[in-house]
Order: structure tokens, then sequence, then C-alpha cells
């Protein structure tokens, strides 16, 4: 498929046409011309209203449910809400049924995704089917092709797994990735610990249980020498605790959530269990402060962290609902209303450097892998706007700014 994106304006700092608007030529996946009013016979000209392009963006955090949830999502439709959502690139969690915990199961999910637009790159389980007992087979999950491992929202409880976990994938250059949670010190809490918790009567999380976990496989990453991702933070002290860690040249790398940055637990003030979720909201001192890791570089890359859960487990009593929102579709008009434009694309684009995925430039001769979207604009946030099978999203009813048009990636040009 040859096309002509006309009239774009490139989003990309490390390419000769940053911030100029021109043509981009496509043939067969490969960019072969950029300049002004290209005129191909052979190809079809798009025409998109205040169209920008940068690089594909890769979301580090995606559940797909499938296999064993396919009624919450499946890959192919996830793939395709994903391209449409602007994401030529997503990491699978393995939280399926069974546990994608083995090289069968690695190989399951690429073969599922084969000749999708957007690439699936699937995560294998650190443990046996997540239970934080034993190693999974991660050295034949990183030759089926894993691109990293952990369990996801679960935290390794006995530190000795993830120290020899850490030195064990040194052997082949695997990276960790450690959900920060205490089990004990949450205990039963559903909701941040503060005033608004309090008032609610609902039982709280401290900030300290995530912060004194990251501490411990911080302290353990000193030791192992290994190289870890830490998934999702939420707190002012987690930024810190990674900035210190940084300093010491640790091989660390973090993310936060398009929620935690946008939403505070003001929201949870009618118990609308759309708004629970792991880690928890937390106020807004919390929220400026990941805000602030973002701007200076502490925090390394934005994740939806979508999580499709169906009715029976959101339409429920607060504390007996699932944690977990979608939040492909609303990714970007979210962000939009916190944060510059260049510096979205950078968070949404850094964690291909994170799991070793090919970050191609806007220049000629390199494969085309491009977001398309328009940053103009606002709108209500409503169950259209939603392409998952499941409809928990914590954006419902927000004004978002921009639109997504989609992406073109895999020699594929899809558009919503």
């Amino acid at each position: 498929m040859n096309i002509i994106l006309k009239a774009a304006k490139v989003i990309d700092p490390k390419s000769q046409f940053h911030n100029q608007i021109v043509d981009i030529h496509i043939e067969q996946g490969v960019i072969t011309q950029i300049a002004n009013n290209i005129t191909e016979a052979n190809s079809t000209p798009y025409h998109l209203e205040n169209l920008h392009v940068s690089r594909g963006w890769m979301d580090s955090s995606v559940n797909l449910g499938e296999p064993g949830y396919e009624e919450r999502e499946t890959i192919v439709n996830g793939l395709n809400v994903a391209a449409k959502s602007g994401f030529s690139q997503i990491a699978l969690q393995p939280n399926t049924q069974p546990i994608i915990d083995s090289q069968s199961f690695i190989s399951f999910t690429k073969q599922k995704a084969y000749g999708s637009a957007t690439e699936l790159y699937p995560i294998g389980s650190l443990t046996k089917k997540s239970e934080g007992l034993d190693l999974a087979e991660l050295f034949d999950m990183s030759n089926a092709g894993a691109i990293a491992f952990g369990d996801y929202n679960q935290s390794i409880k006995n530190p000795n797994v993830l120290k020899v976990g850490l030195q064990y994938v040194q052997d082949f250059d695997g990276l960790v990735i450690a959900y920060s949670e205490n089990k004990d010190i949450k205990g039963n809490g559903v909701a941040h610990e503060g005033i608004m918790s309090t008032r609610l009567g609902l039982k709280g999380i401290p900030a300290l249980a995530e912060e004194i976990e990251i501490a411990r496989n911080l302290y353990l990453l000193e030791y192992t020498g290994g190289k870890l991702h830490i998934p999702t933070i939420s707190t002012a002290k987690s930024v810190e605790l990674i900035r210190q860690a940084k300093q010491k040249k640790l091989n660390i790398t973090c993310s936060v959530s398009v929620h935690q940055l946008v939403l505070n637990d003001e929201v949870l003030s009618d118990f609308d269990t759309r708004f629970r979720v792991s880690p928890p909201l937390r106020d807004d001192n919390h929220r400026k402060a990941l805000i602030k890791g973002i701007e200076d570089g502490t925090i390394d890359c934005i994740t939806t962290d979508h999580n499709p859960l169906d009715i029976e487990h959101k339409k429920l009593e607060f504390d007996n609902a699932t944690s977990g929102t979608i939040g492909l579709e609303s990714a970007f008009g979210a962000l939009l209303t916190v944060l510059p434009l260049e510096v979205i694309i950078d968070k949404l684009t850094s964690a291909k450097n994170i799991f070793k995925v090919k970050n191609t430039s806007i220049e000629i001769g390199e494969k085309a892998d491009l977001s398309l979207f328009n940053p103009k604009g606002s709108y209500i946030f409503t169950k259209e706007h939603i392409l998952s099978k499941s409809k928990n999203s914590a954006f419902l009813n927000l004004e978002l700014k921009g639109h997504v048009y989609g992406i073109y990636n895999q020699s594929q040009l899809i558009l919503k």
C-alpha cells in the first residue's frame, strides 16, 4: 500500500523535519520521500485536518484477557483498539488464564497477533502462575519473544526470588518488572489513605505500602547489578527514591499510568468503582509530584495500564470491585489536559528504548512507524468513543483534548 500523508506536521526532535509541515510518501512500509507537494500517480493521498505525525507510540502495560478472559477482550480486537488509539506497539501483560508463564503461551500470543498493524510484545510472568514462589521458564520465554518478566500487579513477597531473578536474566540481558506494593501494609485497603478515604469510610492504602517495597527492590537491584523496571508508580516518595537510584547509576526505569497523572482521589466521592485502580488514585500532592517526575525525566514512560473488566467485576460495592480501568482510547486526550504535546510524545515513545523495540525516526529510508493525530479541539469522552469490549473507563464523561486518527505501521494504515 503506497500512500502520501499530506500536509503533516512532524513531531520528532531527532528528525531534521521536526516541526515542519510536509508531505510524507510511504512505499511498501518505508518512508521514501519527505517534501512539499508530493504527487505520485500510484500512491493514495490522505488529507486529514491539522494532521500531526510522530514516531509510533508504545504502551508498556496492556491487558487483553485472551486466553481465558475473552469476554473482557480478545487479542485481535484489542490490537485494533490500540491502533485506532494511536499505539503501534503494546507490551502484553501475562494476566490471563492460564498465566503466560511458558514458551508455548508466548508463542500463542504472538501467533494470534500476526498480521496486525499494532505489534504485540508479550511480557512473561516472572514466577510460575504468578504465585511469587518459583521462577518461570524465563530463558525459554525470552527465546520465544518475551521482552520482559513480571507478575502483573503482584509484588514478589520473597526478596530472594526477586534477587535470583535479577541475577538470572543477566545471562541473556533480560529485564525484570517489579510491581511494588507491600501486601501486608496494604491489608484490606481499597483507596489512598488520606482525607478522602477517612471522609468516605474506605479502608486506606498508605503511600508507605508502595514506597517501602520500592526501597527494598532498589536495594536488591544495587546488590545484583541487574536491570529493573518499576511500573505504575503513584507517590511523591516513589519518584524521589527512583531519582536517587538513577543518581547512583543503577539500571532502573519506571512508568506512571495516565490516570495517576490526570485524576486524584477526590473523584471517589460518589463511590464510583470505575475509579478503583491499583495502585489507588492518590491526593493532588502526589499527582503533582508525578507530573514533576515526568518533566524532569525521573519517570521514563507513560502507560495506559489498560485493563478491561466486565460489568460483573466493576458494578459492585467499592470494597468488592476489581481494580482496573481501560485506557487506550482516552490516553492521548487525557494527557493533553495536563502535559505539553512534545513531552507526551516523548513519554509515549520512550518505552521502546526500555524494552529494546526499534525506535525509528521520521526520516527518508526508515520504516514507517507513525502515530497520526490532531492536538487541537476538545470533546466529552463517552461510551461511543470506547472501542474495547469492556467499558470500564475512568475517563467517561470527562472533557478531553485533541483527536487521534490512528497509525501507519507494518505497511498498514489504520484510521478510526
